[in-house]
């Protein structure tokens, strides 16, 4: 008498996202499919644009609805299972998929439809009004715009030199210490400085972490009479010499001139100017 099979006799490939490679496969799993295996793609909608035809639809052939692949026709016409959801998770370890709305969805092997969706740019100033984020979030982020920055630097042949929080996630990074973990968790794997202002989370929190740290000295802002940066929404036209020797006194004696004409001591590693 035969042993019935340790292994169990389907395996499970997940498709996650409906693009063009996606789509190529439903087609070709319909026309031979693979014995023992069951397929499911997860999409957001029920039809997903068909990249290949893009260079068409730009050149004016194809109307933007003819881009459109019905998942569904062609799940059905694969035998596959559809589930319209968008990831938000995907858990090697246990290998599950997390979809919004739905239990996790387990699976053998998944394949991971990775794009790109172009928008314009985000309204100006929202850079410097704060944000209630989460850590996971923040860290994402920034990693995504180191990413984009590092396309732009091996085009031209140059390495990234330092990464530096800006505008309100400056502020934010100084004072929330989940904040500040989170730059540390987008930045450390690429052995960069990262510019701070000393004496805040910015210094206690990188350090701790073992990031290599930067005291930034802001030349063209005002310091109180204890030291503290004073940060307004607009500023006077400012005397270039003027600046200039504040920034050689921070550098070179390391103090500074407070609004009520209080001498402070600043730490200045790397100098700021705003170009605004």
């Amino acid at each position: 008498m035969q042993s019935p099979p340790l292994l169990p006799l389907s395996r499970d490939l997940v498709l996650i996202g409906g693009g063009h490679a996606h789509a190529l496969v439903l087609r070709k799993w319909g026309m031979n499919p693979l014995p023992g295996a069951r397929l499911t793609v997860i999409n957001p909608g029920p039809t997903a644009p068909y990249s290949g035809m893009l260079p068409g639809f730009v050149a004016g052939h194809y109307r933007r609805a003819d881009l459109d692949i019905d998942l569904v026709q062609l799940a059905r016409f694969a035998g596959a299972r559809v589930v319209l959801g968008a990831v938000d998770g995907l858990d090697s370890a246990t290998r599950l998929v997390h979809v919004a709305g739905r239990p996790p969805i387990s699976y053998d092997v998944a394949s991971v439809n990775v794009g790109i969706t172009s928008a314009m740019p985000d309204l100006p100033g929202f850079g410097r009004r704060e944000m209630q984020i989460d850590r996971e979030e923040m860290a994402n982020i920034v990693l995504y715009q180191i990413g984009a920055l590092n396309e732009f630097l091996k085009v031209y042949g140059l390495r990234l030199n330092h990464v530096k929080p800006h505008g309100a996630l400056y502020g934010m990074a100084a004072r929330q210490e989940h904040i500040a973990h989170a730059i540390c968790d987008a930045t450390e794997h690429l052995e960069v400085p990262i510019f701070g202002l000393a004496g805040t989370l910015h210094e206690d929190i990188y350090t701790s972490r073992g990031l290599p740290f930067r005291a930034e000295f802001f030349a063209d802002l005002d310091y109180d009479d204890t030291g503290r940066l004073l940060i307004t929404r607009e500023q006077p036209r400012l005397d270039p010499a003027e600046v200039a020797g504040k920034a050689l006194r921070a550098v070179q004696e390391g103090i500074v001139i407070g609004t009520g004409g209080a001498t402070c001591p600043v730490r200045a590693e790397t100098v700021c100017i705003h170009s605004d």
